[in-house]
């Protein structure tokens, strides 16, 4: 309030910042570009009015870039200088004011075309942000879930059939299944009534499709994942590399994760037992699948899941960037692997024992 009355006392337009007399302000709404004098209009260019252009010059103001309005309105202004509160245009020579808006409003009669091209800007924003991989996370979740309800249809139907036929081990799950899908050879112990062994047929052949499902689960997965992140399929393998997507919650969030985090992607709850105090900090997760690391020795898995997980970290960047395969990133971690196995080969050095003056001093190590 004092300074708008210190402008008008001055002469000097309240609009001004830093006590610089400046009269024209610049604005930009989504119906049009607009130079405003005080409280006078000086120009106006509109906007279309299709949805599909404001649409489009709806995402060019939020990426940063000029409209076709502004740039005609910025072509006019010659050596005057305006002010302006968007920051966007601020870079092409306004002075920037917070305070400079002419306060006007969005009237009854424009608030349906504005719902109308914000629902198309809205619909337009996330098909541009749809991350196709989304497709192989529920493949790979599917084919995970399908694991589960595989092993205890098995451990059932092993468990049923070994009550007639003890020869076959509750455990393994695909004689039990070839038992109950082959020639009825009845028997004392066999079921009596004929819709049990047809049920028990039936539970057979679930695992079955179960079985058949996730195989082609799997072999889409296989086939899919090099064309969405060919330098984590070629570091990781297709499968593991699609789990570690599908663990991260997409490639996008996978890419902005350090490679600490990584290496323990999968161990949440190992992570968090660590957390409370409960349990030693995990040294993998994931990528304990990978086969380098499950054939190491123990002591040094860790050191290889940190490898690997910056290798997978940098190859997750180059992926969503779309950047073809690098070599060097599995070059790179091989050349690791062959010095932790040249380290593992070296003897350990010792150093010789000093004997003391005390004369019964290794009469232990003498006997």
């Amino acid at each position: 309030m004092l300074r708008y009355l210190w402008g008008a006392l001055s002469g000097t337009d309240a609009r001004s910042s830093h006590g610089v007399p400046v009269t024209k302000v610049l604005e930009t709404s989504w119906q049009a570009t607009t130079l405003w004098d005080g409280s006078r209009l000086v120009r106006e260019v509109s906007a279309p009015r299709d949805v599909e252009p404001l649409a489009d010059r709806a995402r060019s103001r939020r990426v940063g870039q000029l409209t076709a309005e502004e740039s005609e309105m910025l072509a006019l202004r010659g050596a005057e200088m305006w002010e302006t509160a968007d920051r966007r245009l601020a870079a092409h020579g306004l002075r920037w004011n917070p305070a400079a808006r002419s306060g006007s409003e969005t009237s009854r009669e424009t608030r349906g075309p504005l719902r109308a091209f914000l629902l198309a800007d809205a619909e337009r924003s996330l098909v541009l942000a749809w991350d196709p991989s989304v497709h192989v996370e529920e493949a790979v979740r599917a084919a995970s879930d399908l694991d589960r309800v595989k092993n205890l249809v098995g451990e059932r139907l092993g468990s049923w059939t070994s009550r007639d036929a003890p020869e076959v081990d509750p455990g393994d799950h695909a004689r039990a299944v070839a038992r109950a899908l082959g020639p009825d050879e009845g028997g004392p112990l066999a079921p009596a009534e004929p819709s049990l062994r047809a049920a028990r047929r039936a539970l057979a052949e679930l695992y079955r499709s179960i079985e058949a499902a996730q195989t082609a689960l799997t072999a889409a997965v296989e086939r899919s994942a090099p064309a969405r992140a060919p330098n984590l399929s070629a570091l990781l393998g297709p499968e593991l590399a699609a789990r570690l997507v599908a663990q991260a919650g997409g490639l996008d969030r996978l890419a902005r994760l350090p490679a600490s985090t990584v290496q323990v992607l999968g161990a949440e709850r190992a992570f968090f037992e660590h957390l409370r105090g409960h349990a030693p900090p995990p040294r993998h997760g994931l990528l304990f699948l990978h086969p380098t690391i499950q054939s190491a020795p123990r002591v040094e898995r860790g050191k290889l899941a940190r490898a690997l997980a910056g290798k997978v970290a940098i190859a997750a960047r180059l992926d969503h960037g779309n950047a073809p395969v690098d070599p060097s990133l599995a070059q790179a971690y091989e050349r690791r692997r062959s010095a932790l196995r040249q380290r593992r080969g070296a003897r350990p050095r010792t150093r010789p024992s000093r004997r003391s003056a005390a004369p019964l001093h290794g009469a232990a190590g003498d006997r």
